[in-house]
């Protein structure tokens, strides 16, 4: 099984869910392939601009903290190989494998777009969360600067924004951050899965190393930004172990407050995640998911609201005893964010301030 240095996916398999066209390598070819074409080359990124018409996504989950979110791109160039967000590249006829991680498209306008949204005299304020589908600082985000105008808009309009990431650029907007944690308009939480930056490259091969991110939420502490480490996918036999010293590194940058979730599949996540243990793990694969189909009701995935958010079973409350205990030992607490709302300036499409 060929593995992609620098990617997350084994392969670029197209999902099915959708009618998209299939292709399967012939033997023959596959044998052939080298001296006809030379060996193959890693994947590039490449970027599409999109030019939707509206910005803001609202929902009605009942088991998610937010009802509205901006994703300022689509795709992620981290290349988590858990990423829940990946069958979104299905509904383009792109694959949730490769292509979620290395053809990603890009929404230049998304700040004018919610200055439009904000504008409308219905509109009424609540924490825009940002990083729910994909990373609002991978790579592509030093080029294109779509979060840092988002968030200058947050702090123009005093809108309240909550962003999780998995990357230190983070800081790179830090007296934008600082500033909207001062009129407590802003919470930031930073994902760790290990300590380890070795197992990090394999889950996570283009985020930032498990060191930068945790000296990050340091660098948010002293600015006096409200952050939380997010302990965030848990897998059985490949992260669970490191739940202990995640905490203590936090802890050691200021940090008191966290939280966990439990690794979900859904749709084309499942077999990609599969692909990747028999590629990295295969000692184990086995084990890994028959303990994740032991949390989710003897499928690979609970799709169903509450539940597919609290695992069940007696790993999950192993985990979550663990967890327990050693927040409690540490001096953790769950994160407790209460945004300002009452601030809110709705803006004119001119730029300028309503007065209204």
């Amino acid at each position: 099984m060929k593995v992609h240095k620098g990617r997350g996916a084994v392969s670029g398999q197209a999902s099915t869910r959708f009618n998209l066209p299939q292709r399967e390598a012939d033997g023959d070819w596959l044998d052939s392939r080298d001296d006809v074409d030379g060996p193959a080359r890693h994947p590039a990124t490449t970027v599409t601009e999109e030019h939707p018409r509206s910005i803001l996504s609202f929902n009605k989950s009942p088991d998610i903290p937010f009802d509205r979110s901006i994703n300022a791109y689509r795709g992620c160039e981290h290349g988590c190989i858990y990423c829940f967000a990946r069958p979104t590249h299905a509904y383009h006829d792109l694959s949730p494998g490769l292509d979620f991680e290395t053809r990603l498209f890009a929404k230049p306008q998304a700040a004018s777009l919610l200055r439009e949204t904000l504008a409308k005299s219905g509109y009424r304020p609540a924490p825009i969360a940002m990083g729910t589908n994909t990373d609002p600082y991978q790579p592509i985000e030093g080029r294109y600067r779509i979060t840092r105008a988002i968030l200058e808009l947050c702090l123009e309009t005093r809108h309240p924004v909550t962003i999780t990431t998995k990357s230190d650029r983070v800081l790179h907007d830090l007296d934008l951050i600082a500033e909207l944690a001062r009129l407590k308009l802003v919470a930031v939480a930073i994902s760790v899965t290990s300590t380890d930056p070795h197992l990090s490259r394999l889950l996570e091969p283009r985020a930032a190393t498990p060191h930068k991110r945790i000296a990050a939420l340091g660098e948010l502490a002293r600015a006096g930004v409200p952050a939380h480490v997010s302990i965030a996918p848990v897998i059985p036999s490949i992260t669970d172990q490191f739940l202990e010293e995640i905490l203590e590194a936090a802890s050691a940058q200021g940090i008191h407050a966290a939280t966990w979730i439990m690794i979900r599949l859904p749709h084309e996540v499942a077999p990609l995640f599969r692909e990747w243990l028999d590629a990295h793990f295969p000692d184990r694969a086995g084990k890994v998911m028959a303990t994740i189909q032991s949390m989710r009701g003897g499928r690979d995935n609970d799709p169903q609201f509450f539940t597919r958010m609290r695992p069940s079973g007696v790993w999950a409350d192993l985990f979550r005893h663990r967890f327990r205990v050693a927040m409690k030992r540490m001096g953790f607490a769950k994160p407790s964010i209460a945004l300002d709302c009452s601030q809110f300036r709705r803006p004119s499409l001119d730029g300028q301030l309503s007065l209204l």
